[in-house]
């Protein structure tokens, strides 16, 4: 069935903590370790040896597996800052870790696992979002020797990665929880921007092919003018920058930020959603999904009504929508878990 729900409003900060730094003093330390395959074959036809993806958890692996899938270039930490996992982990909350066993690995191509800023460069394998899952699929059963999810749930790529799984393992979990993101291919300004973000690095004589002694500057400012037209929410911005004065205030404290990425990684990781469609499958889904969106989200604008047109191929979907406010933050209101956190642990209580 297809139900549209509105939360109420609460304040959105997206908090990003050293990478190990837990949401608060209860919660038990994530515990850190890689899987290695020993052959990983993409979908492009390239092989690596020895694909590391380093992976964090929290709780005991006896109790039912939940799996957390990250967005794109997002640290593993994010789901450890307080507005996430103090609203979701602790005891009687909807993801209780008392309860759960919480796997968050890192992605092909992000953070401690296996990259192209490792040495290979632009020689690195061609990967994307199926390749990722793939790689997830097979920490689960071979790396952890877990045979079945609870849940899979996902933020922004994480999100889109979660339509896909309910797809490619439709028995392997028993519910699903995409956020921020939609089924559809990579279109319209989502993919625009994502696009030029990936020309201006490359377009950047520093870059060099990808042979660069140190970061092409078009890294930081494209980045930066990206993370501001797709992230942060429009009537947010206007609230922390009502005024010339402000909004300058704003952009010097990111353009003063040090660099801490790399631009070929970057190329990588943006270009995996390239071939991104979810849609012609998703009649495949079978598990329970609730879809949680924000009405400001601008790389998922509501206004499409794609989800609305094409929900109607899953059994058992339900969309939840955060309306936009002074207190949203666009495509990263998300991370504060206390806009869903009510609907969320509603949903897990079901059979």
């Amino acid at each position: 069935m297809f139900n549209r729900m509105i939360s109420g409003v609460a304040s959105a900060i997206l908090l990003t903590l050293s990478p190990m730094t837990h949401a608060a003093s209860q919660l038990p330390t994530p515990q850190e370790a890689d899987w290695v395959a020993k052959e990983f074959r993409f979908n492009s036809g390239e092989k690596l040896n020895d694909l590391r993806i380093h992976y964090i958890t929290l709780g005991d692996k006896n109790k039912q597996a939940v799996l957390l899938l990250h967005g794109t270039n997002q640290p593993l930490s994010a789901f450890l800052a307080p507005g996430f996992a103090a609203e979701l982990f602790g005891p009687g909350q909807a993801l209780d870790i008392s309860k759960y066993f919480i796997i968050i690995p890192e992605g092909i191509g992000s953070g401690k696992s296996t990259k192209p800023s490792d040495g290979l460069k632009m020689a690195f394998p061609h990967y994307d979002y199926d390749d990722m899952v793939t790689a997830q699929y097979r920490l689960i059963k071979e790396g952890l020797g877990i045979s079945h999810l609870r849940l899979v749930m996902g933020y922004s790529m994480g999100g889109m990665q979660t339509w896909l799984w309910g797809e490619k393992y439709p028995t392997m979990m028993d519910k699903l929880v995409p956020m921020a993101s939609q089924p559809n291919e990579l279109s319209g300004r989502n993919w625009m921007l994502r696009r030029m973000l990936i020309e201006s690095i490359k377009g950047d004589p520093a870059w060099a092919e990808g042979n660069y002694q140190q970061q092409p500057p078009a890294l930081k400012t494209a980045n930066i003018m990206f993370s501001i037209a797709t992230t942060g929410g429009t009537l947010a911005y206007q609230h922390k920058a009502p005024t010339h004065a402000l909004a300058d205030k704003l952009v010097d404290e990111r353009l003063a930020a040090p660099v801490t990425a790399d631009a070929n990684d970057f190329i990588y990781i943006w270009n995996s959603s390239a071939n991104y469609n979810a849609m012609p499958n998703l009649s495949r889904i079978t598990a329970p999904m609730l879809i949680i969106n924000s009405a400001d989200d601008e790389r998922n604008p509501v206004e499409t009504g794609i989800l609305q047109g094409e929900l109607h191929q899953i059994k058992h979907a339900e969309l939840f929508v955060i309306p936009a406010s002074a207190e949203t933050s666009g495509h990263g209101t998300m991370m504060q878990a206390k806009f869903y956190h009510q609907k969320l642990q509603n949903f897990m209580a079901k059979d």
